[in-house]
């Protein structure tokens, strides 16, 4: 039964309730913290979001609690270019991110919540011989996966992206490249908010403004929180806070190999579709799509500097527009909108880490690095069943901390070939 005392919580668009649309419903209830839950989830972005819908939806587990020391999608999921994706090297990530993608296809529809999932698709740039015969094995590795790719000649890159520099002087000759149709964009927010509304019609608690400051231990195990707002215990805790996993993981003893960095991006000023498809160039380090409001989005590499700011540096953003009038000679007349970062947590094998920790009782959904949002499915559906089973998805079975000990590692940072 829900707390009498749960406030009505509205979307981003219901805040203007106050300008007089106090008739708007709300998208989901802002809850007072109980005492206990079967399960907490720290961290209300998409991937701890989803874990607490798939708990109630796909297990039945309602009493649970989704913890958000700010607002709901506040950090990386609103933090991020909304590139959707499942181009991996490796089996095993290729089945991860392929269930992801395949879950994004029917998300707006089983949430009821229209997610603006855009398949634009996502061409990845060739400019030497050396980069066409990588990127062919790279495509038929994919083919092989089971994930559709096409390879893409020079004529057909022209036509799909007129824009693009095929000058003659041009610094990166453009000589192919491969396309994965299926991907695409979708609007970061709405999945944010899906998920809410879909886990609070269910009877999960999420709760705002509530910071883990500790854990409380019984005989070595995990059983609740300390916050702000008072100790909250469980039988088992979740952590989905991408950046700060670190941090928090060590409150509760548990030591990760996550290093964590800046991504930045930015947005120009909007105009007419210009760029209908995703563009990504490894070799200048950055890529483009356009969203629906008409914004030029762009994207690049990450900061290599660990840090904790939610900032990027010049040098990064100086690096990123340089490659843009390089790719684009025409975009050097946009005016840009506005410039963001999201904290990530980076491991050595570029995937993610889903399971249990050493410590019994606390469970972990972290490492994905710079593709955190194109996994927030199957990250939620994979960390849900580890939560309600006691037993691993067959799908996150590779991507155990332990691998950081028997060296089989899933090493994507190659193949991933950028961040976006």
């Amino acid at each position: 039964m829900k707390n009498p005392n749960q406030r009505a919580r509205y979307s981003a668009w219901n805040l203007l309730a106050a300008a007089g649309h106090d008739d708007w419903a709300p998208a989901w209830l802002d809850a007072e913290p109980r005492p206990r839950y079967d399960v907490i989830i720290v961290g209300g972005g998409g991937h701890g979001l989803a874990t607490a819908y798939y708990l109630a939806k796909n297990h039945g587990i309602t009493n649970v609690a989704v913890l958000e020391k700010g607002y709901i999608g506040g950090g990386n999921t609103g933090r991020n270019t909304t590139i959707v994706r499942s181009n991996y090297l490796y089996p095993q990530s290729a089945q991860l991110y392929g269930f992801s993608l395949d879950l994004y296809e029917k998300l707006a529809q089983e949430l009821n919540f229209n997610i603006m999932f855009s398949q634009r698709g996502l061409v990845t740039l060739a400019h030497s011989r050396h980069d066409l015969d990588s990127m062919s094995r790279w495509a038929n590795a994919m083919l092989f996966n089971g994930i559709a790719a096409e390879m893409l000649d020079t004529a057909q890159i022209l036509e799909m992206m007129p824009r693009v520099n095929f000058s003659r002087d041009a610094r990166f000759p453009i000589l192919g490249g491969f396309l994965q149709r299926r991907a695409g964009a979708v609007r970061h927010d709405a999945v944010a908010w899906g998920f809410a509304r879909a886990a609070s019609a269910l009877g999960v608690d999420i709760v705002q403004n509530c910071s883990v400051r500790g854990f409380i231990k019984q005989d070595g195990r995990v059983v609740g929180v300390q916050t702000n707002r008072g100790d909250i215990r469980a039988e088992r805790v979740g952590l989905a806070v991408s950046g700060r996993t670190s941090q928090v993981a060590e409150m509760a003893g548990v030591r990760l190999p996550v290093i964590t960095y800046a991504l930045q991006a930015m947005v120009s000023e909007s105009v007419k579709p210009v760029l209908d498809t995703v563009m990504l160039s490894p070799a200048v380090g950055a890529y483009w799509s356009q969203s629906d409001k008409g914004e030029v989005v762009i994207g690049g590499a990450l900061d290599h500097f660990p840090s904790y700011a939610q900032r990027g540096s010049f040098a990064i953003k100086q690096q990123v527009l340089a490659a843009t009038m390089e790719m684009f000679p025409s975009f050097g007349r946009l005016r840009l909108l506005r410039q963001w970062a999201g904290i990530v947590d980076v491991v050595q094998d570029s995937s993610p880490i889903i399971g249990p920790t050493p410590v019994p009782g606390l469970f972990i959904n972290c490492g994905w690095g710079t593709g955190g949002f194109k996994g927030i499915p199957v990250g939620g559906w994979t960390l849900a069943h580890v939560l309600a089973t006691g037993k691993n998805h067959p799908l996150a079975e590779p991507f155990q901390l332990q691998r950081f000990q028997t060296g089989r590692l899933i090493d994507e940072a190659a193949a991933a070939g950028i961040a976006h």
